[in-house]
């Protein structure tokens, strides 16, 4: 008997007694393995030629489809028939060597393994099959996209009108990922919120690894509909192992982040941090490399016991001057703080997002130190001796005077200090040394570079502000002035009205939102009511 025969006739006994975990170690595909798969490929070069219907012919003959299939006993089908053809045209035309020739026939193996998994009697006997095929496609199409040739032989000719209708190669494999993933979603074995089983126990497993692929190649924006999917039917994740609960909250975490809803972002990371076992730092680790900075874009910043964890090792050299920038209003500083971690923000795609968001917050804190330096009762700020009958109210051109001030810092103007028992200013910039400003990039700039900040400049940052929650009160046009509102309700502290906890702040925008959202559904302007308040799209939780 050939190899060929040998291997067939045990597949057909690895179905016959429907033995999934068999048919996953027989049907391998990577490079590294035994001999005899290259002797089975050296075989059906020999015997099945391209152009002949050899392969078909072997199949059919050894994986024979059978009528009256005794109870607990399987049969080949036909789509399990087609798969097997694949496979074997697989090793009969590999090359290692070839990438592209081997992303062309591994993509058809595993569209030919999702169709018959489709199938409702036998499919689930090819799921560990369809993962061990998929985490191999993904490994091959994240290697391929870290090379540019390779990626335009595949592609070809992105340019023009094609461009925005041709997928991806990462599309196209997190497609036919997720053609296995809605397989196992809409499998009847068990129902939503029953213990899964069937196709159904793969579901977050095949979920995982399509955010695996999407995130490794910055493509996270097309995991909606998989979210989506799993909002309308799928099963709650709390039925499913730890490992893959914790994993799919990271990934759902990492999605938010990368679309700015930071509070989403901060409950899934929360969440898989805490169910994610002390022993494993590595996993809590890269939960918190993404965990800290949703909080600090949300105005909370990491305590120090957080920071003094093995898994958070060397993050406060990273986030403690960033803290220290935001809490003073240090726009220098926190430059400075960027800079000295670009290149581990960067490496984490971090960077962009935390230089351009946080940037609210630092003029949070600047407008109020601002304030509190020349406003009457700045000194104290809570002291109700101190307070007057105007209210009190912060001057956009003081604040023009302290952003020039700042400004020339980042262009690098020089502060000297006068002597003593000079008449002079106490602190005075000279140009710096070459006597002309330093040419900024436009995000390095207080408004845009070498922009001098103005009085509309002035008033947009702070109309922004207060519309962010960040600060409380009214622009007063013609005084060019930002008023605080309820100084009286804070006993007299205008700080704390003015400027209320950010994370409160936002936690009640968000809060406002919902209700929102709850009294649009009871009035029927929307079809779906919202869930609880802390609903994320894509976790599903017990109804």
């Amino acid at each position: 008997m050939s190899l060929i025969a040998e291997f067939l006739t045990s597949i057909r006994g690895f179905v016959q007694t429907q033995n999934g975990d068999e048919l996953r170690n027989w049907l391998l595909v990577e490079p590294n393995v035994a001999a005899h798969y290259y002797e089975l490929g050296q075989q059906l070069r020999s015997t099945c030629p391209p152009n002949s219907d050899n392969i078909e012919k072997l199949v059919e003959k050894h994986l024979p489809e059978e009528d009256d299939v005794p109870e607990g006993r399987g049969s080949p089908w036909p789509g399990f028939n087609s798969f097997m053809e694949e496979y074997l045209k697989y090793w009969r035309d590999v090359d290692f060597n070839d990438i592209v020739k081997l992303y062309g026939r591994l993509s058809d193996l595993l569209i030919s393994c999702a169709n018959a998994l489709a199938n409702p009697t036998y499919g689930i006997m090819l799921l560990q099959t369809s993962m061990s095929l998929s985490e191999a496609l993904s490994k091959l199409v994240m290697s391929i996209t870290k090379e540019p040739h390779l990626m335009a032989q595949i592609q070809g000719d992105m340019t023009g009108d094609e461009a925005g209708e041709k997928k991806s190669i990462v599309e196209l494999a997190a497609d036919i990922i997720q053609k296995i993933f809605t397989s196992c979603l809409t499998d009847r074995s068990s129902t939503r919120w029953s213990p899964p089983k069937g196709k159904k126990i793969a579901v977050y497993l095949f979920a995982n690894l399509t955010l695996k692929l999407l995130f490794a190649c910055d493509k996270s924006r097309l995991a909606v509909q998989m979210f989506t999917n799993l909002s309308t039917s799928g099963p709650a994740l709390s039925l499913y192992p730890a490992s893959q609960r914790v994993t799919f909250l990271y990934y759902l975490g990492r999605f938010n982040f990368d679309h700015g809803h930071y509070m989403r972002a901060h409950w899934c990371f929360e969440e898989a941090y805490r169910q994610c076992h002390p022993q494993f730092l590595k996993h809590r680790r890269q939960i918190l490399i993404y965990w800290v900075p949703s909080n600090l874009l949300l105005g909370r910043f990491p305590s120090q016991m957080l920071l003094s964890r093995p898994e958070a090792a060397g993050f406060g050299d990273v986030f403690i001057p960033i803290c220290a920038a935001i809490r003073t209003g240090n726009f220098v500083a926190f430059h400075q703080a960027l800079n000295a971690s670009r290149d581990w923000l960067w490496d984490r795609g971090l960077y962009l997002t935390l230089l351009y968001r946080l940037k609210p917050l630092v003029w949070r804190s600047f407008t109020r130190k601002t304030f509190l330096l020349t406003w009457e009762g700045g000194a104290t700020g809570n002291d109700p001796n101190m307070m007057t009958n105007r209210a009190p109210a912060l001057s956009l051109a003081d604040l023009v005077v302290t952003a020039t001030y700042v400004q020339k810092l980042l262009e690098g103007y020089v502060p000297v200090v006068a002597a003593a028992g000079s008449s002079a200013a106490l602190t005075t910039l000279v140009p710096p040394p070459g006597g002309q400003p330093k040419r900024l990039m436009p995000s390095e700039g207080l408004i845009f570079g070498n922009k001098q900040p103005d009085l509309d400049s002035m008033e947009s940052i702070v109309a922004g502000l207060v519309y962010a929650g960040l600060l409380n009160g009214f622009i007063a046009r013609q005084q060019k002035k930002f008023a605080v509102e309820g100084a009286k309700r804070k006993g007299g502290n205008a700080v704390a009205a003015g400027w209320p906890c950010p994370y409160e702040s936002i936690m009640d925008r968000f809060r406002e939102d919902y209700e929102d959202e709850l009294a649009a559904a009871d009035a029927g302007e929307t079809n779906e009511p919202p869930g609880e308040f802390e609903d994320v799209p894509g976790w599903v939780k017990m109804g």
